[in-house]
């Protein structure tokens, strides 16, 4: 099964942000054991890195690539994904991307705490909650 895994469900394992962090760490963790393929947009991995720049010293941002690669297949952004985001013309033109790029790579579902930004997606879209009480 591949799962296309958004910021912040990564973001809750790598800042462990509570409540989010133990239903976050079960997906991250279906990934590790190959229980799921998990897939994460380049442009997830630039947006991470923005978002926890404070944090992160460059060496600490390639130890966190390392890492997270070892468990994730990056998935590069494509000029046709933001083609075909754009003319989604959703709110929000980052979940346009993501919802694109899962459908380009086969993704049977993504994987997001916005689910409400994922509503025109040809991919559904679940909470950690949601997808692990389908399991």
């Amino acid at each position: 099964m591949r799962l296309l895994i958004d910021g912040n469900i990564l973001l809750d394992v790598l800042q462990k942000r509570e409540p989010h962090y133990e239903d976050s760490a079960k997906i991250w963790k279906m990934c590790e054991t190959d229980l799921a393929e998990g897939y994460v947009s380049a442009l997830t991995f630039a947006n991470l890195v923005y978002v926890m720049r404070k944090e992160l010293s460059s060496e600490k941002i390639e130890e966190t690539l390392k890492s997270l690669s070892l468990i994730f297949r990056f998935e590069d952004l494509k000029a046709s994904d933001i083609t075909a985001a754009a003319d989604l013309q959703w709110a929000d033109f980052e979940d346009a991307i993501q919802s694109v790029t899962a459908e380009r790579i086969g993704a049977d579902h993504i994987i997001t705490r916005n689910v409400k930004d994922f509503k025109g997606s040809q991919v559904l879209a679940f909470t950690p909650a949601e997808f692990l009480a389908r399991q």
